[in-house]
């Protein structure tokens, strides 16, 4: 069954649909611009994007895609993405939703061939909001196949690339299994105690450390084989590297949705309202198990 035949039967809103079809295009565009980019800039042409990262040329060739695409469309009111700095709002819009996009997660590994992806949030209205408030969420994984999963909030989908350029349903209802795999970021000598106790609490219950650099490749894999993604807050950045907006709340909500749960160390992630497009965050996702001790060990240290 293709994508759009899916969002029909599971009774989606038209206007949503809609959106997630044009989404799911978009991605497909980034894709295709991958050899011709990287031929043209060897994947080394590098600037600074706007929170003062190294931004990839593909980064913005990403960027370029998603938001001049929507902005033609007029599909949606409110777009903000990791590359601009300010909230964009359209005019005489279709519809009122908000879209959050990760353009290019994990693009630091795209001149060794590695996995990348892209992250998006869809909202009903603003996106400085709750994400327990997001309509849909889905991830585009570029590898070795072409995986978009997506949840409407009924049930986490994915759906594969077919060489006709359709999105075709692979895996219904997923839920996230009991695995042994963690997946840390930040430095070792750099955690802070209640992390470290929980970190090693993991290695010596056998959990074998998995991380690939690109979010959007470690959540999947964890999605599948259960265990837990973690980008902490750790010395010098108690606040986090990760960002609320484009990366966790997107990305909780489809782990939330598979039965898992995300959390900032303290709480759900979820429930937290944001203050600025740019807000970061801890990020602790995956099996509700980890989750719980993580928020445990933090409470003990206050």
């Amino acid at each position: 069954m293709i994508l759009k035949d899916f969002l029909v039967s599971a009774g989606t809103e038209k206007n949503l649909i809609d959106v997630i079809l044009f989404l799911s295009t978009q991605a497909q565009n980034v894709k295709n611009g991958f050899f011709r980019n990287c031929m043209k800039t060897q994947a080394c042409e590098q600037t600074r994007n706007v929170f003062g990262e190294e931004q990839m040329a593909l980064d913005k060739y990403a960027d370029g895609i998603f938001v001049s695409g929507l902005v033609k469309s007029r599909l949606v009111r409110y777009i903000a993405t990791e590359e601009q700095e300010q909230l964009i709002e359209i005019k005489n819009p279709i519809n009122n939703f908000g879209i959050v996009i990760d353009p290019l997660d994990g693009s630091s590994l795209i001149d060794v061939n590695l996995c990348i992806g892209s992250i998006i949030g869809i909202y009903p209205g603003h996106v400085l909001e709750k994400g327990a408030t997001m309509v849909a969420a889905l991830y585009i994984l570029y590898g070795p196949l072409t995986i978009l999963t997506l949840t409407t909030g009924k049930g986490v989908h994915e759906f594969v690339l077919d060489d006709t350029g359709d999105f075709v349903l692979k895996e219904q209802d997923i839920r996230i299994p009991e695995g042994k795999i963690y997946a840390p970021g930040a430095l070792r000598k750099d955690y802070l105690p209640a992390h470290a106790r929980w970190i090693e609490y993991l290695e010596q219950a056998g959990y074998k450390l998995r991380f690939s650099g690109c979010f959007v490749a470690d959540v999947h894999q964890i999605l599948h084989k259960g265990g837990v993604f973690t980008y902490p807050g750790f010395k010098g950045k108690e606040k986090g590297k990760l960002r609320l907006l484009y990366e966790a709340n997107p990305m909780g909500k489809i782990i939330h949705e598979a039965g898992g749960a995300i959390s900032n160390g303290k709480g759900d992630i979820l429930g937290i309202k944001p203050d600025a497009i740019d807000q970061i965050t801890p990020i602790y996702v995956g099996g509700k198990k980890e989750i719980r001790l993580i928020e445990k060990y933090m409470s003990e240290v206050q």
